[in-house]
């Protein structure tokens, strides 16, 4: 007869005067009351009918998150951490948990982001809730947002626990804002959405440097610095989703008009024309028409929406780089080089290639 995979309960881990349930509870009838109680896991305390958490079982509630892992991404965070461990020198253990973080909370935020937004493409794929459905989809990626906060537990610093806590409730409300002014087709102001992404966006980098930081004896501050580069990563995603060829392959052309995003462009064409209603009824259409997309980034072109996101993004790289060169002592050392070259890059689409 084949060996089951599943363990059997110690004789001690068992009640005495209990009898199984079908349900996994057992029934206790000592002195005429009846408790209930669960089959002990393992794995973390948790009771399980017959035996422990399996593998297998794992796999399945991984699926969706898994099969994002199989087409990564551009993994800009990962870059970015170790750009500014050059400046906080993090043990290279802590720098380990602190980039998987990272990694699985962006993967996760995916899977949830694609079914928000009711997108059909990711890297150029289908996403995962058109393969495993909506419901596995969030299931998947809430739960690895509790897997994520058991590899913070291993940094044994309580301050990791506070900071993760206190960033994952500022992405959620970015993310809530974004889908209010989206569902309420209400046009926030740039300064609205720019706290909006500070929270959304910013959120995640800002979650690796102050757990960096945590972890690190060098004393520095990087986090004024970090919200900067937030804000210039989301609003040269922007502008690319609405003008890259790439873009378009990868997740579909101008994703954000049909998805009836209120994006840094979008604002400020609609309050280039608050009496020209125009672009807001294309966004309440959630169209899917590429000849209507078309007719729409002409006249955000004709509003000098994208000069005027441009200029934002020069403006915020400008002051990125004054923070770098404070951060390195105004000329003391260049530890700062590989975060400005990241940041040249993510601005190279939108600005072109810096003058040497």
């Amino acid at each position: 007869m084949p060996r089951s995979d599943l363990t059997a309960i110690p004789e001690q881990d068992r009640e005495l005067g209990s009898t199984p349930a079908a349900d996994g509870f057992s029934t206790n009838t000592n002195n005429g009351t009846r408790t209930h109680t669960r089959n002990r896991s393992s794995v973390d305390g948790t009771k399980y009918k017959d035996g422990q958490w399996s593998p297998e079982n794992e796999k399945i509630v991984l699926g969706p998150y898994d099969y994002m892992l199989q087409h990564p991404g551009k993994d800009i965070r990962r870059q970015l951490i170790n750009a500014f461990n050059v400046w906080l020198n993090v043990p290279p253990e802590s720098l380990t948990i602190i980039t998987k973080v990272v990694a699985m909370l962006h993967t996760a935020s995916l899977l949830i982001d694609d079914v928000e937004d009711n997108s059909v493409l990711r890297r150029g794929i289908p996403v995962a809730h058109n393969i495993y459905g909506t419901a596995q989809t969030i299931n998947s990626a809430n739960y690895v947002y509790f897997l994520a906060l058991q590899e913070v537990q291993k940094l044994h610093n309580p301050a990791a626990i506070d900071i993760y806590v206190q960033e994952l409730l500022n992405l959620h409300r970015g993310q809530g804002m974004d889908l209010f002014w989206r569902e309420t087709l209400t046009c926030p102001t740039e300064e609205e959405y720019l706290e909006m992404v500070g929270n959304k966006t910013g959120g995640l980098f800002r979650l690796a440097v102050k757990l960096m930081q945590a972890e690190s004896g060098a004393g520095k501050d990087c986090v004024s610095l970090v919200n900067v580069m937030g804000l210039v990563f989301q609003i040269c995603d922007d502008y690319l989703n609405l003008s890259s060829g790439t873009y378009t392959k990868n997740k579909g052309l101008c994703e954000d008009l049909t998805e009836g995003k209120f994006s840094f462009p979008i604002i400020h064409s609609i309050r280039a024309r608050p009496g020209d209603h125009q672009l807001l009824s294309i966004l309440k259409q959630k169209t899917t028409d590429e000849e209507v997309k078309r007719y729409a980034v002409t006249y955000m072109e004709q509003t000098g929406s994208f000069a005027h996101t441009r200029d934002v993004v020069r403006e915020l790289r400008d002051k990125a780089l004054a923070l770098i060169t404070e951060i390195d002592g105004n000329g003391a050392c260049d530890d700062g080089a590989m975060v400005r070259a990241i940041l040249n890059k993510i601005t190279e689409s939108t600005l072109g290639k810096p003058q040497e």
